[in-house]
Formats: C-alpha cells, structure tokens, sequence
C-alpha cells in the first residue's frame, strides 16, 4: 500500500484499537546468536547491529509478528544512536544502523498489505544509557543525538516516532525536541508517541509520579501518550487507569511480561498476571491484556489496593487518627455507622477546646 494511501496513525488510532509487536530483545535472545552474528567478540550484545549484520534475522522477526495479526512493528532501533553505540566504539555508525533497520521493518510492513489493511512502523526511540537529569549528559548533546536517530527513521519510511521506556522527562523533552528538529530538516511530518515506564515504587526512575508526568507531557503537545515495559500489566492497571481518566489524547499500553529472573540458566520473566503473558503470539496477548481490566479477578485487585491505600492515608494524616479516636473511622480506616458517630456538635466544641489551649 502506497504512503500516500495508507490511513494516517493517528485516524486509526482514533477509529480502534492498534496492536503492536513483541519484544525484540527476547526475540533475538531466543536465537541463539554467536559473536559472530554481530560481528565479531567485542560487538557481541549489540542488539541493533543486527539489522547490518543479520538482516534476514530481523526481517524474520517483523514477519513472525506481523503472520500473527499485528497492526503496527515497531523498528529494531531501540539503543541506535551514538549515546549508547558508544559503549562498543560504533558510534559513527548510528546512522547506517538506524537506517537500515527502518528500512527493513517498513519493506517487511509493506509486503504485508496486500490484503488492503495498512501495517504501520513505529521508529523505537529508546532513553539510552545517559540521564540528563542525573547529570550523565548535556541536554543539548543528547537532543542532537536524537536528532541524528529521528532523521534516519524519517528517511527510513516510519510512520510515527515512537519515544519509549522512559524514565526521566528531561530525556524525553530532548527526544521530543530532536525529533521535531529532524522533521524540520526532512520537510516530514510524523506523530510522536511518548510512553513512560513507572518503577516498583510506583514512579518513574528519577521520581515522577504517573500525574505529574501526564501534566509535564501535554505542554510539550504528544499525539499520544502511554505506559510500557516496567513490572508486568497487573501493575500498570492503576497508572493506566489515571491516565484513561484525565489524558484528553489517545493513550497506549505495552506491557512486558513482568520482572526477569534467571531459571536453570536461561532468563524468564515471571508476572502476577502470567496467563496473559506467557508465550502466546503477541497480537493475541495484546489483545487479552486490553481485557485485564474488566476481569473479575482484576476488580478484585483494585479493591485490595484501594484498602491498601486507605490504611496508608491513616498513617500518614494525623487528622484521620484523630477522627478515628473520636469514633469516625474503624481501625483499618471504613467508616463506622452513621448511628454510632459522635454528634457534629460535640466534635466542634472539642476543636475549639484545643485551640484555646
């Protein structure tokens, strides 16, 4: 299907749900690739070469995805640019890499519409190795690395940047940045979608919580916003559904399989909800975990954390033990019966009391 014939991104996204691919790390992982598959010892483990290296693997992997039904790959360019090249001294190849893999994925896509349904590329920008807020990096290098990676996906025929796996908003202002300046450069025009990654504590790596991210993220105008990756979808239901109430644009989820672990030798991810998770085609996961929310033993889950989360209030507010000794509240913060309450006039007059101590 033509470019100029395929549905925008973004009016799909508004007409239905988009499923996207699997991983592409555990896919490689699951290979069994030598050092030579990436060029020699010291390149072992640079995933994203492969797209020089190993072509027919990645054009493998985006045609498995797409066989299962997927609407959307997205580019093996997930730590393609120079800041995380570096590390194996490949630094100025970030641009033939990052090409490279996007042209793959988008002749793999296209091969794939002649059933007239459109089959869209995500260009994977990934946080990289280096946080501007931590100080691991000037901001302004790291927005023109992004740039840099932005030009080659655009030039490699994506449909959409995808910024993802975020943990610090000051990098994805610098993606988002980079990105934008590439569009400019290019004379192209694409949506960027941001996804953050929210850790066990429940924010983000540098302490954001999931509202404060949202509001820092509509001033800088994405076309979509979302969560993925982190500790697996059972954890992500709180955060999504903040984010389903008050985000006025699209939202995404792509949630991995849960925390890895190493079992007899090779890695697994364990998750709590591993029924939908475990080794099934992506699409068809994907689609079950749109579900998660609506399943009775998820409702249950969202009625245990919201007692959780009473209790914790008790103990942080003094005022509620305060009305809890006075009767209001039980020992585990439910309310009491309203014929067992103390009069509201009886509890003034004790307020009073103490300020006139």
């Amino acid at each position: 299907m033509p470019a100029q014939k395929r549905p925008d991104y973004l009016q799909t996204v508004n007409e239905r749900v988009v499923v996207f691919d699997g991983a592409f790390g555990t896919y490689v992982q699951g290979k069994d690739l030598t050092a030579d598959d990436f060029g020699g010892q010291h390149l072992e483990g640079c995933n994203e070469l492969l797209a020089v290296t190993r072509p027919d693997l990645i054009a493998a992997m985006h045609e498995d995805f797409l066989k299962v039904g997927v609407d959307a790959l997205e580019t093996a360019t997930f730590g393609s640019f120079g800041t995380v090249l570096t590390e194996y001294g490949i630094a100025d190849r970030a641009y033939e890499i990052t090409l490279a893999a996007a042209r793959i994925a988008r002749d793999v896509a296209n091969s794939f519409e002649s059933d007239g349904r459109p089959r869209y590329v995500a260009g994977s920008v990934g946080p990289g190795t280096k946080l501007p807020s931590l100080g691991h990096i000037a901001f302004s290098d790291l927005r023109d690395t992004y740039e840099e990676h932005a030009r080659a996906l655009i030039e490699g025929g994506v449909d959409l940047l995808l910024i993802e796996t975020c943990m610090d908003l000051l990098q994805i202002k610098a993606a988002m940045q980079g990105g934008r300046r590439a569009m400019q450069a290019m004379g192209r025009e694409v949506p960027i979608q941001v996804q953050v990654t929210m850790e066990t504590t429940g924010r983000m790596l540098v302490g954001t919580e999931i509202g404060a991210a949202l509001t820092a993220l509509l001033a800088m105008k994405p076309a979509v916003i979302g969560i993925n990756c982190a500790t697996g979808p059972a954890e992500m239901q709180e955060h999504l559904r903040h984010l389903a109430q008050h985000s006025p644009i699209p939202i995404s989820v792509l949630p991995n399989a849960g925390l890895p672990s190493v079992v007899d030798g090779p890695s697994s991810r364990s998750s709590s909800q591993h029924h939908a998770c475990e080794a099934q085609p992506a699409a068809r996961s994907q689609r079950h975990l749109a579900l998660l929310s609506r399943h009775p033993a998820a409702r249950q889950q969202r009625a245990v954390h919201r007692r959780t989360h009473q209790r914790q209030r008790l103990s942080r507010f003094p005022r509620r033990d305060a009305r809890r000794r006075l009767g209001y509240l039980h020992e585990d913060g439910q309310r009491t019966d309203s014929r067992r309450r103390p009069r509201v006039g009886r509890v003034r007059r004790l307020r009073r009391s103490r300020r006139h101590r």
